[in-house]
């Protein structure tokens, strides 16, 4: 086996003038593409010093330069890290120095945020525009590429998790994790070279870049790609440059349901919508499941990276809400806290195995010895699997409230909670009781504020357990949410315990 770079030089030989890479008004072909790797590949070598195993960091919107920049790192053995531009100053300092980055690559004015920070004196930093050194510039004039040294077992990626509690840690997954979750997305999708996709998440996280991204260079597809993710702007290339696959997370689904634009926009260039991230909203689905166009959904992590299992577009109208079934190269154990296998209608925590799967965390052993133990991933996710071999997300384990012996799904109570109008949006979460042990409260952001707590409490009576039942009821103007729209639980917790001891 070749290192990944070979997907995009073999389809520049048999599809050179193909776009590969639409961007704005930019088109760049696989021709194009693949000399533009072998440039960056000479600059990384020869103009930064980059060698086999060294880190570089990627810090700016979603760009053309950043998929170059992923293959040109595979072709000479050297690891990527995107890091999230919306991180603080000091998190990105400290990905850097955790990561030990040789060399970091960005826009300017998120560089420019981090003027006086204490980054590692050996990280050399190259901008994409001006001014000073830009890597436009270094590009221009990078002689031949190197050899060849990248291989398919060699680190790639170290995609770093959200870091909602404590430090953020490194995922790594190799060259060869790449590839087989690249097979495991075009047996999700039906995939094939004929197909354009829609690329608006951001590249930064897995979801963005390897659900459909790579998998549609891989297969030598075509990828539009935007900066950003813009409800208006996304219906606008539905409409007018007509994709046949795209990923959204819930809060892009929504912010694309409810665009002015949303009515008129002809959706019937898309075989499927790609979600996850969350327990999706049932009525998310059905709005586009109500306009033909099917909802497929993803359930993984960037450990898994992240394709472990999903849904076919065959399944998707049948099933909706479910996580899937195990991929194609992917196996699943569902396990009780003693570790052992449960069975169908039984929930259980999630274990992954597939060569998808990292091979660790960087420089952390101990977090890596807990979460990798004889080759399966321990994900911290519930779920169950039901009679006809479907799974159904139920929580994170972390979100679990123990109350008087009884396990409670936050999940269970926000999917009511989503469906009583006036609720915009919530999140349940436990809270210590001197009685139970703990109760769950519900958090609501209104979209109506007539509606009241009573209201909210009695959504549940004769819908779910007693024990189950929010036993209260918190009102707030938001939810704090990381980048891609999950709802950062720790804080929401904190959140109920200083308004529970703040007297009224």
């Amino acid at each position: 086996m070749r290192d990944i770079s070979r997907w995009i030089v073999t389809h520049a030989g048999f599809q050179p003038e193909k776009p590969a890479i639409r961007f704005g008004s930019e088109v760049l072909t696989y021709a194009a593409l693949a000399a533009r790797i072998e440039r960056l590949a000479a600059v990384l070598a020869r103009d930064l010093g980059i060698g086999r195993g060294d880190r570089i960091a990627w810090l700016a919107t979603n760009h053309p330069d950043m998929l170059a920049l992923l293959f040109a790192a595979a072709r000479i053995g050297a690891i990527l890290v995107p890091l999230n531009w919306r991180l603080a100053a000091p998190e990105h300092v400290f990905i850097l120095q955790n990561s030990g980055a040789r060399a970091l690559i960005g826009q300017r004015q998120f560089l420019d945020a981090l003027a006086g920070s204490d980054l590692p004196e050996e990280v050399r930093v190259v901008a994409l525009d001006g001014p000073g050194e830009t890597l436009a510039g270094l590009i221009a004039a990078a002689g031949p590429p190197p050899d060849a040294a990248g291989m398919p077992g060699d680190p790639l990626l170290i995609v770093y998790t959200s870091g909602t509690t404590g430090r953020p840690k490194g995922a790594v997954l190799t060259q060869s994790a790449i590839a087989c979750n690249a097979v495991n997305a075009i047996h999700m999708h039906d995939m094939s070279s004929a197909d354009t996709v829609l690329t608006v998440l951001p590249m930064f996280h897995v979801g963005g870049l390897n659900i459909q991204t790579t998998p549609a260079l891989h297969l030598g597809a075509t990828v539009i790609l935007h900066e950003r993710f813009e409800a208006g702007a996304f219906l606008a290339a539905v409409r007018d440059q007509r994709p046949t696959l795209s990923v959204l997370v819930p809060a892009t689904m929504a912010a694309a349901v409810g665009h002015a634009d949303w009515p008129s926009t002809d959706l019937s260039c898309l075989r499927a919508i790609a979600t996850g991230s969350m327990a999706v909203p049932l009525e998310l689905i059905e709005a586009f499941h109500a306009r033909g166009v099917p909802v497929i959904q993803i359930y993984g992590s960037s450990e898994t990276a992240p394709i472990a299992i999903y849904q076919r577009p065959d399944r998707a109208f049948a099933t909706a809400g479910a996580m899937g079934r195990p991929g194609l190269n992917t196996e699943i154990r569902l396990v009780d806290a003693a570790g052992n296998d449960v069975g169908p209608g039984i929930p259980g925590e999630v274990l992954v195995r597939g060569d998808h799967v990292a091979t660790g965390y960087w420089n952390d052993p101990a977090e890596t010895a807990r979460a990798f133990a004889d080759g399966w991933f321990r994900t911290g996710d519930v779920a169950e699997m039901d009679a006809n071999g479907d799974y159904w997300f139920r929580d994170r384990i972390k979100n679990v409230i123990i109350s008087g012996g009884e396990n409670i799904y936050p999940a269970e109570a926000e999917r009511l909670l989503r469906e009583l109008p006036g609720v915009a949006d919530c999140c349940v979460v436990g809270r210590p009781d001197p009685r139970w042990g703990a109760v769950p409260v519900a958090v609501v952001v209104r979209a109506d504020a007539t509606i009241g707590r009573e209201e909210v409490i009695a959504h549940f009576q004769g819908r779910l357990a007693r024990f189950k039942q929010p036993r209260d009821v918190i009102f707030v103007d938001e939810l704090p949410k990381s980048a891609l729209g999950k709802v950062r639980v720790e804080e929401v917790s904190r959140l109920v315990l200083e308004a529970t001891q703040t007297p009224a």
